[in-house]
């Protein structure tokens, strides 16, 4: 047996928080090493936070995280375990996002991202340099000089690779040529985004990734909220296919796991497969320098019966069966969907409050309806995630959070008491406060601007009640120092069903990337797990603005289940309008074919006009692949004609 104890580290870093982050790095790295870990992992870009976008082209900025490298190698010198530390990193004038191997006080190589996505969430070839197979060099940072680029280290534990985020993602990643140059041990250092389902994804990716390569695989993922991203945390084990570990999420904190190097290189000479690729690629392989990292044995330092739980161990399956596969735990479908949804918006919420230092209370305009409720049910649940632990969620959701209520002549009865209830339930702090009168005066303001043959429009009437709530919300958030959640769907948001300088307003947008059915579905659970009476009665009554007469959201738009499938079709799978069409057909055969035709054809209009209105809206939390987000996600031409879903004329000719 060749066993090895290693620690994945799930960090919250804070972009631009080099100092902060080094210490943090420190920490774990002696919490891995008293716990007998001989590798501590850590996340990509670990000292500068991710992602630094534009950040890396301040040549300062990148020197302090060089610093701070060599700092966290000096005072982890005395630790008996082997680091790998994201880092950006100057080669050649040339930024580059890194993986830095520390030990013994030293940092022996630097292996730079190859694979850099620029797809979905991500840009970083923007600003970043791509390694490259056989890039050989050196940094000088004052002491010898280390070593950059394609490499692997020949360790007394074994030969060690690093790898950065995307370079697993892809089949032809480093991850191939290294294995083939003796790397037995590799180590993925991840800062890869939330998204929903992207956890199953990640682990068969994995697994697949260590069987291809006859490798023991070890990833370790960021955890934790910068600008709009999330980041899930957690980690993997695998071992020549096998998963070994599936670490918890949403959670900072370090896990040890054992594994036996004998058992990758045992199946390694049984594999003759992968022997003959390994004999073909010689040629790649060539190309990867080897480091020899010289120093003591990364081990326990002492044997004998009180160190018995710092060494490593034989992984044993834990119901002492080889060969029966585990118990399953099984949890349901809904409630893992809903649970993984839930704590990553709180992260996103608690990340954006914290992390920006310009807060000190969190406030939600409540309208009784769904949406408000929902999000302000995410930021007690935050608070609860951040202070439960210490038995002070209920004093601190009394400090920390605000809920309005800003009613109108429209404002309902039932509404009232759902805004009214929901603050009760949650403990927030709560008031009421009419806009009538203001209302009636601004309705009058304008009349007063207009010329002859103008005149107040119906659109005007409601959209001055959302923006004088608005104003009211934002002169809260100067006076407390608040951070104010906007609470718009992404459903609503995706047709223009908001009002610029109304409902749209906010510092943080919390669920403007989670569709109204998934609002919807989300709510039905939260009743059913915890029979909130806010929420049954919210649900009692249909959505509605509530801006006039009457009101109801889906009588103004269309159901919200084909709204939601009009917006994954067309906007998602980039399909035709008229193909859209014969979908939905198959999709709600209860709606005759030309109630459906105006539905859709309402739907293009509408989506490709409210363009103008989504890029104005605040900074969003990212869920999922489909995000209506311009700067990061969807990026549509505000200025552009629908000619292109129109048949081409008829020939004059």
């Amino acid at each position: 047996m060749q066993l090895v104890r290693l620690a994945l580290a799930n960090v919250d870093t804070t972009v631009g928080a080099v100092h902060r982050n080094g210490d943090a790095v420190i920490r774990a790295a002696r919490e891995g090493a008293a716990r007998g870990a001989q590798v501590v992992v850590f996340p990509e870009q670990t000292l500068g936070g991710y992602a630094q976008e534009d950040l890396v082209l301040w040549r300062s900025f990148v020197r302090a995280q060089e610093q701070t490298l060599v700092r966290v190698a000096q005072e982890t010198a005395n630790v008996p375990a082997a680091l790998a530390i994201g880092v950006t990193v100057l080669f050649q004038e040339r930024p580059y996002s890194a993986a830095a191997f520390v030990y013994a006080g030293r940092i022996w190589g630097l292996v730079p991202k190859e694979k850099l996505p620029t797809y979905d969430v991500f840009y970083e070839s923007r600003t970043l340099s791509r390694g490259a197979p056989g890039l050989a060099g050196c940094v000088h940072w004052g002491g010898s000089p280390i070593p950059f680029g394609d490499l692997v280290f020949r360790t007394p534990l074994g030969v060690v690779a690093l790898e950065v985020c995307e370079d697993v993602w892809s089949p032809d990643g480093p991850q191939r040529r290294r294995s083939f140059a003796g790397a037995e041990l590799v180590l993925n250092l991840s800062a890869s985004p939330f998204r929903v389902g992207i956890h199953q994804t990640r682990r068969e990716l994995l697994s697949t990734r260590s069987f291809d390569h006859q490798v023991t695989l070890a990833y370790a993922n960021l955890v934790g909220a910068n600008d709009g991203l999330i980041f899930d945390g957690g980690g993997f084990v695998c071992q020549n296919g096998r998963v070994l570990a599936d670490l918890p999420r949403f959670q900072e904190g370090v896990h040890v796991v054992d594994v036996d190097l004998n058992r990758t290189r045992r199946m390694r000479a049984e594999n003759s497969t992968w022997r003959e690729d390994a004999t073909l690629a010689r040629d790649s392989a060539s190309q990867v320098q080897v480091v020899d990292v010289d120093g003591p044995h990364p081990a326990p330092p002492v044997s004998g019966p009180a160190h018995a739980g710092l060494r490593a161990r034989y992984p044993r399956p834990p119901h002492r069966n080889f060969f029966l596969p585990l118990p399953e735990q099984h949890v349901p479908a809904r409630t893992r969907f809903c649970e993984e949804l839930l704590d990553a918006l709180a992260l996103g919420i608690g990340g954006y409050f914290e992390k920006t230092r310009a807060f000190k209370t969190i406030g939600v305009a409540l309208s009784g309806g769904r949406d408000s409720l929902l999000v302000l049910w995410i930021a007690r649940r935050w608070v609860e995630r951040k202070y439960g632990g210490e038995g002070r969620a209920e004093a601190m959701a009394m400090e920390l959070l605000r809920g309005f209520f800003l009613p109108s002549r429209f404002s309902s009865p039932e509404t009232a008491r759902a805004a009214e209830t929901t603050a009760r339930e949650l403990g927030v702090p709560f008031v009421v406060l009419s806009i009538e009168d203001a209302v009636q005066s601004e309705l009058d303001a304008i009349a007063r601007m207009l010329q002859p043959g103008e005149v107040v429009t119906a659109a005007a009437k409601q959209n001055v009640q959302a923006r004088i709530r608005a104003e009211r919300m934002w002169s809260w958030a100067n006076c407390a120092e608040g951070l104010l959640l906007q609470t718009s769907n992404m459903s609503e948001k995706a047709v223009g069903y908001t009002t610029i300088g109304g409902d749209m307003e906010g510092a943080l947008a919390v669920i403007a990337n989670v569709p109204k059915t998934v609002v919807n579905y989300l709510l039905d659970y939260l009743l059913e797990t915890t029979g909130s009476e806010a929420i049954a009665r919210t649900l009692e009554k249909p959505p509605s603005a509530e801006l006039a007469d009457d009101q109801e959201d889906e009588r103004d738009l269309m159901p919200f289940p084909v709204l939601d499938a009009c917006f994954a079709l067309f906007a998602g799978e980039k399909l035709h309008i008229d193909e859209v069409e014969e979908i939905l057909l198959d999709t709600f055969p209860e709606f005759p074919r030309g109630q459906m035709s105006l539905w859709v054809q309402r739907f293009g209009r509408m989506f490709r006009a409210s363009i103008f209105k989504w890029v104005q809206t605040p900074l969003s939390l990212h869920v999922g692949n489909l995000d209506l987000d311009r700067e990061r996600a969807m990026q549509l031409p505000v200025v552009q004609s629908g000619e292109w879903l129109l048949p081409p004329p008829i020939s004059r000719g």
